[in-house]
């Protein structure tokens, strides 16, 4: 079965929330901390909402309290499994068992707004926090890829970099199109942008299609905890526009190329 496009209809008011994908861990460099802390306060302050995959700890965690604390509003979307496991980074802390999504939403609500009044010093529910409870990783990522208008990746491992790369194929393929933005905190990303402009040079990528993803660096010789990473990389992701057509027209029944 070919999937639906995952653009907002054109009756409906375009989505403004952004999807980050980050670790589950904080990383060994304060910048990390910095610049999930930036991209939170900014997102908050533009009134843009997060869309995450809802960990309560690492960068996951560091944003979305960035986010809240600056009064920005949150959307966590969490596999059920990972809710047994009392969330992400944490699964060996699982107690099996089955959780339907009523009984699943419930209980993130409890895990997340109790962890979320600790770090705002309080511990009533929060009224900018939405938790969206699924069965499984892929309908994750769609439920994530059609509340928002782009994403932004931050540093992170095995996880993050699938999404990030899932979230530049399906632009590429015509199933979104919407940008994302990679924040290249220290370097971190340095690797990737290499292997992107080798599969270019090797005949693997369209020339023009490097433009699928972005990267923001900060400036030369730039303390990166001095940068304001989060301005920089939502001004990128509205001036973005895609380099044309994705390959293929997806209909209910086909997908035809272009």
């Amino acid at each position: 079965m070919s999937p639906a496009p995952l653009n907002s209809p054109p009756t409906e008011r375009p989505p403004r929330a952004v999807a980050v994908y980050c670790g589950a861990s904080p990383g060994t460099s304060t910048a990390f901390h910095h610049a999930a802390v930036s991209l939170g306060q900014a997102l908050a302050t533009l009134g843009r909402p997060l869309v995450y995959g809802g960990g309560r700890r690492g960068i996951m965690g560091i944003i979305s309290s960035a986010v809240l604390n600056h009064g920005g509003h949150v959307t966590a979307v969490v596999p059920s499994a990972m809710l047994r496991a009392g969330g992400e980074g944490e699964g060996d802390q699982a107690t099996g068992g089955h959780i339907d999504l009523a009984e699943g939403h419930e209980k993130v609500q409890l895990l997340r707004h109790a962890a979320v009044g600790q770090k705002l010093g309080g511990s009533e529910l929060h009224l900018n926090l939405d938790d969206v409870v699924v069965d499984s990783m892929h309908e994750r990522k769609v439920e994530m890829v059609r509340r928002v208008c782009g994403f932004i990746g931050l540093p992170g491992g095995y996880g993050t970099f699938e999404e990030i790369m899932e979230a530049i194929t399906w632009t590429q393929l015509g199933i979104h199109a919407k940008p994302v933005v990679i924040m290249n905190v220290l370097g971190f990303y340095d690797p990737l942008r290499a292997q992107i402009k080798g599969a270019v040079a090797s005949g693997f990528i369209k020339p023009s299609n490097e433009r699928l993803v972005i990267f923001i660096d900060g400036p030369p010789g730039t303390d990166p905890t001095d940068f304001d990473w989060g301005t920089a990389a939502l001004t990128a992701l509205d001036a973005w526009s895609p380099p044309g057509p994705g390959i293929f027209s997806w209909n209910k029944n086909t997908a035809v190329k272009l």
